[in-house]
């Protein structure tokens, strides 16, 4: 005779998903009140599926691994889609939180991602992987991966961005990809 098993709602292993996640940044920070500090820990993390879909979370926890779920969590609901060209971003853009300004320049293919920290690791998740980057002002590691989130915010597709102005689409391209045209 047959015995019939019981499944659990409850799997033994965790689902995987599509998503690559990246920590950017473990901070102790603390809390002054009446009897001293209370300490906790923040953690950045960014996930993306390296197709253009991103996202940022920070999470606080007394724990570290408490504090790293929190901030996936957080990350994985706060998903965008970003324009995306090839390899790289269809054109400059520069995004501003507080003190910290990130700018993005496309760059051709087999350049590389010419990044470092908090931007390195947001455009790697992304999926690009040619680009040019210059971080200025606060060097907040927080505030510039905001900055390079706002910058990604600020990028257009090339289809209705030819559509606004008019044009056709592959007057808009980078000049390196006019002259494969061409050529």
């Amino acid at each position: 005779m047959a015995e019939k098993q019981q499944f659990n709602d409850k799997q033994p292993f965790e689902t995987q998903d599509a998503f690559e996640e990246r920590v950017i940044e473990i901070a102790r920070v603390a809390k002054v009140v009446k009897g001293g500090r209370r300490f906790q820990f923040r953690v950045t993390v960014v996930v993306g599926d390296k197709k253009g879909t991103i996202g940022m979370g920070v999470g606080k926890a007394n724990a570290v691994p408490d504090a790293m779920r929190k901030a996936s969590e957080r990350a994985r609901r706060d998903l965008r889609l970003v324009n995306l060209s090839s390899t790289t971003i269809p054109h400059e853009s520069l995004g501003k939180v507080a003190g910290a300004k990130v700018f993005l320049k496309p760059a051709s293919a087999g350049t590389g991602v010419i990044a470092a920290g908090g931007v390195r690791a947001v455009l790697e998740v992304a999926g690009i992987r040619d680009i040019l980057t210059k971080s200025m002002g606060s060097a907040n590691v927080l505030n510039v991966v905001m900055a390079t989130f706002g910058a990604l915010d600020g990028l257009r597709s090339p289809a209705l961005e030819a559509a606004r102005r008019g044009k056709r689409p592959e007057e808009l391209l980078p000049f390196w990809e006019r002259r494969k045209q061409h050529a």
